[in-house]
């Protein structure tokens, strides 16, 4: 494959094609021990864009995976998740250290097909996280996802039944959920670091308020404050909901209304101009806003204090 060129692939039977590993049991979904799978050679690097869901448990050097410019070497035990569509790239570091254990479970929407889990994996944030934003699992959890992924290759492995797709669809499931819980024991515990992302966001939320910002780029974006701090959307949303029990629109829109508040208490500006300056395009828009956070309109506001 030329360099720097993207490949996709459509099915997990291409995956094992393109890996040259034995073509799956189950079409629609595939567990390999990465000691099976080969990496590309060192110094190359492998850009790929799955159309299937992507679950990796990976622990030893010999490999980086990578989103855009960020990348993480999985030296731990650590889990990383892909939804389809997303572009992720495999770099051998070619250290002599290159033999890469652990387990590579891929599954194929069209396996969720008609189930609950169809809408329901959408839940599960962490498809959306960087590289960077991997799961750092202790022993006793890494245990725990092992088991799981061994219950779901032997049910697959045997012959397949009436019953079968549910109890996959179940042990699927059993592993999502894990996997949520740790990420939130892992926002705890990994509590100063996370500490500081906050605190950076809302010193970044406070200077954008305050700079004048709104004027020129309009409402702050949750975009914008996920690029400022080099992290995923989806992650710094899950990250504050665990600290705050608020989720980063909530963070910026509980901002706004200070704001609003502080400009028709203490300014002549009319509710327009006040719309205006806090980068609302339409007024009727702020307004909105304003009362559903207050219960009352900003004129209603403003008219209590005099």
């Amino acid at each position: 494959m030329p360099k720097n060129e993207i490949k996709r692939i459509h099915t997990i039977s291409d995956f094992h094609r393109h890996k040259g590993i034995a073509q799956p049991e189950h079409p629609l979904i595939s567990i390999n021990n990465f000691d099976d799978i080969p990496l590309p050679k060192a110094g190359e690097t492998e850009q790929l864009v799955l159309d299937f869901y992507s679950i990796a448990l990976k622990r030893n050097p010999g490999a980086r995976i990578k989103y855009g410019q960020q990348e993480y070497d999985f030296n731990d035990g650590l889990m990383f998740f892909i939804a389809p569509g997303q572009v992720f790239s495999i770099e051998h570091d070619g250290s002599p250290a290159s033999k890469v254990s652990g387990w590579l479970l891929l599954v194929h929407p069209d396996f969720l097909w008609n189930s609950p889990l169809a809408k329901g994996i959408r839940q599960y944030e962490y498809f959306g996280y960087s590289a960077n934003e991997a799961l750092f699992l202790s022993g006793r959890e890494e245990q725990t996802i092992v088991q799981i992924i061994h219950n779901t290759r032997r049910e697959y492995l045997t012959n397949i039944d009436a019953f079968s797709q549910q109890i996959i669809l179940s042990q699927l499931e059993l592993l999502l959920n894990y996997a949520d819980r740790f990420y939130h024991r892992q926002f705890i515990t990994r509590k100063i670091t996370n500490h500081k992302i906050l605190e950076q966001f809302e010193e970044l939320l406070n200077m954008y308020l305050d700079d004048g910002s709104t004027l020129s780029r309009g409402l702050p974006s949750v975009q914008y404050f996920a690029e400022a701090l080099h992290i995923s959307t989806n992650y710094l949303s899950s990250l504050l909901k665990v600290l705050t029990g608020q989720s980063t629109q909530q963070h910026i829109h509980e901002k706004l209304i200070q704001k609003a508040k502080e400009k028709l208490t203490t300014t002549q500006l009319t509710i327009s101009e006040i719309a205006y300056e806090l980068g609302f395009e339409h007024p009727q828009s702020f307004s909105k806003l304003f009362k559903s956070k207050t219960n009352s309109s900003p004129l209603e506001f403003r008219q209590s204090f005099h």
